[in-house]
């Protein structure tokens, strides 16, 4: 009855069309980036921003975000990329950092929206539920690909997993954990909270919102990480991601604070409210 009612995995991560092969994984993060940016794009519009930074921000953002995440993946996980002179350039099969790809990209995004003269705190906070949706919709490709999966259960929405992708810790089980979906339903439900429940009911301060983000996918990425079994290196008995996610915990809580500290001694920045118009000239003033 479990096997029944259990998430079947597909047999293969890539679909052959012709001469073509177009894999999965690398669609579902194009499926991400799409939703990033249209997010992102909408709500800094609706606060007075214009597109055209946007698309800027998102080429630059968007390549170094790839490089960040797989060198990332490379240096924590070296012993997992194939041992081909291509190896390291193999995002196909998987292996692409989250916490290297946002750092990466929000760092590079938010220089081009620098030199633009735009408010980059307030732009942080419009990326924010888009980032949230964005990973969520890129861990579709983990399922694809049999990858992330946790421990073993026999819960009916276990998933299934061949024998081929398989945890020597687990070979003989049928159902796992499937961490991906916990991870994108996650941040879905975290999206909805920081736009509908933090920032309509409560209006943080810019870089308040993006604070949060921070806080909320770190939380949940760290109790996740707790039930994953896939190979990953150790440090002190938990893994690698284990330890990242609670230091980037608790320097969101720090960032968030320190942020609404100062807003309240400085004066009113550029509001954040939903629909709410803002002057050209506020939304491109300070950084």
């Amino acid at each position: 009855m479990n096997l029944l009612a259990s998430i079947p995995s597909p047999g293969s991560g890539a679909i052959e069309l012709g001469p073509f092969t177009i894999h999965m994984y690398g669609l579902s993060l194009l499926a991400a980036i799409g939703f990033a940016i249209w997010i992102t794009g909408t709500r800094w519009v609706n606060r007075g921003g214009d597109w055209d930074l946007i698309f800027r921000c998102a080429v630059w953002g968007v390549g170094a975000g790839i490089v960040g995440a797989r060198l990332y993946h490379v240096i924590t996980s070296w012993n997992q990329v194939p041992d081909q002179w291509w190896g390291p350039l193999a995002i196909w099969k998987g292996g692409l950092g989250v916490w290297g790809g946002i750092a990466a990209g929000c760092l590079v995004g938010g220089l081009i929206a620098r030199r633009s003269g735009a408010n980059v705190w307030l732009l942080a906070d419009c990326l924010a539920p888009g980032l949230l949706v964005a990973q969520a919709v890129g861990r579709i490709g983990n399922w694809w690909n049999q990858e992330l999966y946790g421990k073993a259960t026999g819960l009916p929405w276990g998933l299934e997993i061949d024998t081929a992708h398989r945890s020597f810790s687990a070979l003989d089980q049928a159902t796992y954990h499937p961490t991906f979906l916990y991870e994108a339903l996650w941040n879905l439900l975290a999206a909805v909270v920081l736009v509908y429940v933090v920032e309509r009911r409560f209006h943080p301060r810019p870089p308040g919102l993006f604070a949060l983000y921070i806080v909320i996918y770190s939380f949940g990425r760290f109790w996740i990480e707790l039930l994953r079994i896939d190979p990953a290196n150790h440090v002190l008995g938990l893994r690698v991601n284990t330890w990242i996610s609670a230091i980037v915990f608790v320097v969101g809580i720090v960032w968030f604070v320190l942020s609404q500290r100062r807003g309240r001694r400085s004066s009113p920045e550029t509001p954040v409210g939903p629909r709410m118009d803002v002057p050209r000239s506020r939304v491109r003033s300070g950084g």
